[in-house]
């Protein structure tokens, strides 16, 4: 994310600071294929955040389903629940919610009598705080259960059976009596304003919770949204009458709606999508949540692909892997472990002259924790994060990197806390983690050795592309070929007086063009015909 540059009133050097979210540009690019949908948002054309979801995808969190309890662990306080995963979903006693009897109770209910209000159900007694889970539920019962964590590693999803429906603007909790207002809303009379007349409309037996986007909306507006939160929640009651565990009732949003209904406000520019299916899904949704904003919305029709275009295939190889170069030099090491993410930042050649160790080290370390930030959120690292900064000696500017860190996560949407450096410049941060952390392989397999780390002798790459002519000329009657290879053997087959590649000519009597590609291995090439189509020879031999 670019950042304005801000002088620090303890030091006389200059170091990044956030900028405002309204002087942010966002874009959210949008690529479709058969089997997977991928959502970059890009913050001033640089990539903070991508989402991927592939068809197969099962278990989402939000996803509501009908579960039936296998095992109660008195031991840990919790239950293991059957949803249809491979490894059955983990339920703990403080995930119950208060009324966790009383909503047991109504799902049975529906299960046999297809009962669908909620109005009049009679409240059983509360979950206490400090309690056994044994005494609330038992094995083989059958209960209604929200995904909160996508399975990770080899753990199944965990679970609550207190349930919610989010919409746009509201939060819609059944069983629930009262009404909150995000905290982010700040105005003392707009939280008034609307605390008031969502009183007026809350559905009996429902509670509500207002969320940040909804400030300074129509009482319309929040009534529509409200309406299809029951609408959500009837039909979920209705799924369970005859129903049998486990199953799925109620599915959350898919990746490209869920993402815009969260992210989606006043300070994004444009959304480009590649696919006139998902132009039309997204237009629906920006007419359903946000008509206003129709006219940011795009169709690609480029050839070249629209990661490509907009620079986001290039940020994402040079933004995952274990080693992230930063600017100046700095750079950082970032290593996953099941338990946590551990980060080291590095100074690398960033050493000024004029400046004092300790004003050096601050630097370097104002520019990892930026960087630092936007890799939080876009391999959706979550658990504890440990980062080692470089040493700082100085008491204040150990305060102002705590303060930095805190600005720039400002707009991480993810919970998290941040905790001071201790003496040893270790920074711990904890960060909500609702599914497996985003890991992307950056490497390739290299085109020359095949993966075996061995090539043939530099001494029989002419003999090679000569004996390919031969078969291309004789065998399948070529009337040109072009090869296109690296820019050295290119040099080398162009090279003296009369060159191989004037011999080739007078040898085939035909027409052969050498075309030199930078992006290649020194020895990858490849065949093109007449057309510039490329030929492929099945038949070549791997390199050994």
């Amino acid at each position: 994310m670019k950042r304005e540059r801000a002088l620090f009133s303890f030091h006389c050097f200059i170091t990044p600071t956030p900028m405002s979210e309204t002087e942010i540009t966002k874009e959210i690019i949008l690529t479709s294929h058969a089997n997977e949908v991928q959502v970059a948002l890009l913050e001033d054309k640089k990539l903070v955040e991508i989402h991927s979801e592939k068809a197969s995808m099962q278990f989402s969190v939000g996803d509501i389903y009908l579960g039936k309890v296998r095992k109660i662990m008195p031991g840990l306080n919790a239950a293991f629940v059957d949803v249809g995963s491979e490894k059955d979903a983990f339920l703990h006693y403080l995930d119950l919610g208060v009324n966790a009897r009383t909503i047991n109770a109504f799902v049975s209910q529906a299960i046999t009598t297809g009962k669908r209000s909620i109005s009049r159900v009679q409240y059983l007694e509360e979950v206490p705080k400090n309690g056994k889970i044994s005494d609330v539920l038992t094995s083989g019962q059958q209960i209604m259960v929200q995904v909160a964590k996508e399975p990770i590693s080899t753990k199944g999803p965990r679970i609550t059976t207190e349930v919610s429906f989010a919409g746009r603007y509201l939060v819609l909790v059944p069983f629930g009596d009262k009404v909150s207002v995000s905290q982010k809303i700040r105005n003392s009379a707009e939280r008034k304003r609307l605390k008031s007349m969502m009183q007026g409309i809350r559905p009996r037996n429902f509670g509500i919770i207002i969320r940040t986007v909804a400030e300074n909306k129509s009482l319309e507006e929040l009534s529509a949204d409200l309406d299809s939160l029951r609408y959500k929640w009837d039909t979920a009651v209705e799924n369970l009458f005859a129903s049998k565990a486990p199953m799925r009732i109620i599915q959350e949003m898919d990746c490209i709606s869920s993402i815009l209904r969260d992210m989606l406000n006043d300070s994004f520019q444009s959304i480009y999508v590649d696919t006139p299916e998902a132009y039309k899904e997204v237009k629906n949704l920006l007419h359903k949540y946000s008509p206003e904003k129709e006219d940011i919305l795009k169709l690609y029709k480029e050839k070249q692909p629209i990661f490509e275009h907009f620079n986001v295939a290039k940020q994402i190889k040079s933004s995952f892997g274990k080693v992230v170069t930063v600017k100046n030099g700095v750079y950082l090491i970032i290593e996953h472990t099941e338990a946590m993410h551990v980060i080291d930042v590095n100074s690398g050649n960033r050493v000024k002259s004029n400046q004092t160790p300790e004003q050096n080290a601050l630097n370097t370390n104002m520019i990892a924790a930026a960087e630092i930030a936007r890799q939080l959120r876009l391999r959706d690292m979550g658990g504890i994060i440990t980062i080692d900064f470089v040493d700082l000696h100085d008491a204040r500017n150990k305060v102002e990197l705590n303060k930095a860190m805190t600005e720039f996560m400002r707009n991480d949407k993810a919970k998290h806390t941040i905790l001071p450096l201790n003496k040893f410049c270790l920074m711990q941060i904890t960060r909500q983690r609702v599914r497996q952390a985003t890991i992307i392989e950056t490497t390739e397999q290299c085109p020359t050795c095949k993966g075996t780390g061995k090539i043939k002798p530099p001494i029989l790459i002419e003999d090679e592309l000569d004996n390919t002519l031969e078969f291309l000329f004789d065998k399948q009657q070529e009337s040109k070929i072009t090869i296109m290879l690296h820019p050295f053997v290119y040099a080398h087959l162009k090279h003296g007086f009369p060159s191989i590649l004037m011999k080739w000519r007078w040898k085939y009597k035909k027409r052969i063009r050498l075309v030199a590609n930078q992006s290649y291995s020194l020895f990858e090439h490849h065949f093109f015909n007449a057309n510039m189509d490329e030929i492929i020879l099945w038949n070549e031999p791997a390199s050994e």
